[in-house]
């Protein structure tokens, strides 16, 4: 087996499987290699679930890239003939006059989305699993969703396959050598050689690429899925995927769907940062007592036994906005990282970026808020970029 391709891949979860797909399908030779299985439950690509919104409180300029994002997925649906995308409607809820709300009806303004803007007694009335605070307000959209993320990632591993991809999974790269031609990749298992390199590792990016190098915070997070007291109440066309401020803090959770629960989790005001190789993967009891103030207190008819408790890695970049970027002193170098707990839904796009990259060196999709200039301290002399 020859170890040249036109382009590797380092990464093969969410980012790394769309970009093997999206490069395979374009007749690029490309190898992705996983440290873990593919898919695995090691990094921010597993838990059954992830959700999809058109409506971007982060940044207005989120909005098309989810659009492209959207179509992708039917796209892929259409060619696997595989169910990823499952639409629910979204809901982004806080107190009236915070910016959650403000933030969420901006960017659906901004690019003339359906939206409307409902009371916490409204919500309820339509949703009846809701039960926020008087006084909050819900920015309901409806082409919001949950996407089978593990299938997704098998999806495009599939289809990559069937375009002429070669992965390999348990094979952990230990060296990346940049040239100012090519790259050599070498991992416990061989070195390979290649034209073009797209570093899309995760919580490993920064372990890959200098460049990187204090631009990645890896943090500890944790889900749960409870057994409903009303079930009828959490089912996908009766509840809208969420994300809601309360003063137990920042959640975000979806309808049951294949899996047994009401999944929900939260994101911490103080991050647990972590060592992606040294970090303690077990959920705890206090895990969960975090977690359940939001049922107890604003989901009372999910507030059932416990299902399932799991935990994932979400890396956030140094302002929020993840990268996506060639390096800017090897164009043939590409990395997408940094996706901050909230990238999943962009991972078909993603991928179709990082191939336009390879293959013409530049995209047309909008990615100008993620570019990385002016963002990270390049070193003067990187030995690995």
């Amino acid at each position: 087996m020859g170890n040249e391709y036109d382009a590797i891949v380092v990464g093969v979860g969410g980012m790394g499987s769309a970009a093997v797909y999206h490069l395979a399908k374009r007749g690029v030779d490309v190898l992705g290699l996983e440290r873990y299985d593919v898919p695995h439950a090691h990094g921010s690509s597993h838990g059954d679930t992830r959700i999809f919104r058109l409506t971007q409180p982060e940044h207005p300029e989120y909005v098309p890239l989810a659009k492209r994002a959207g179509d992708l997925w039917r796209e892929l649906e259409a060619e696997s003939g595989r169910t990823l995308l499952t639409t629910t409607g979204s809901v982004h809820a806080g107190p009236a006059g915070g910016d959650k709300v403000a933030d969420a009806a901006s960017s659906c303004e901004a690019y003339d989305l359906d939206h409307e803007v409902l009371s916490s007694r409204e919500l309820t009335e339509r949703f009846p699993g809701y039960d926020l605070p008087e006084g909050h307000r819900g920015v309901y959209q409806p082409d919001g969703g949950f996407l089978a993320c593990e299938r997704a990632v098998s999806t495009h591993v599939n289809r990559a396959h069937a375009h002429g991809a070669t992965v390999r999974a348990r094979e952990a790269v230990r060296d990346v050598t940049l040239r100012e031609t090519g790259v050599t990749v070498r991992t416990n298992r061989g070195e390979y050689e290649a034209g073009h390199l797209v570093v899309a590792a995760g919580a490993w990016a920064g372990k890959h690429l200098n460049l990187l190098d204090g631009a990645l915070d890896p943090q500890r997070r944790v889900m749960a899925w409870l057994h409903p007291e009303e079930p009828s109440r959490f089912t996908p066309d009766r509840f809208p995927v969420f994300s809601v401020d309360v003063p137990e803090g920042s959640f975000y959770g979806f309808p049951v769907s294949e899996r047994p629960g009401f999944k929900f989790g939260r994101s911490p005001d103080i991050a647990e940062s972590v060592d992606p190789d040294e970090w303690d993967d077990e959920p705890t009891i206090r895990d969960e007592e975090l977690l359940r103030k939001l049922t107890r207190n604003h989901f009372p008819d999910a507030d059932g036994p416990t299902m399932r408790l799991a935990t994932c890695l979400v890396t956030r970049s140094v302002d929020g906005h993840f990268y996506l970027d060639t390096h800017p002193e090897y164009p043939h170098v590409s990395v997408a990282a940094g996706f901050t707990g909230h990238g999943f839904k962009f991972s078909s796009v993603v991928g179709e970026t990082l191939a336009d990259f390879v293959t013409s060196g530049t995209t047309d999709n909008p990615i100008d808020v993620h570019r990385l200039d002016g963002r990270l301290n390049v070193p003067s002399a990187p030995s690995n970029g």
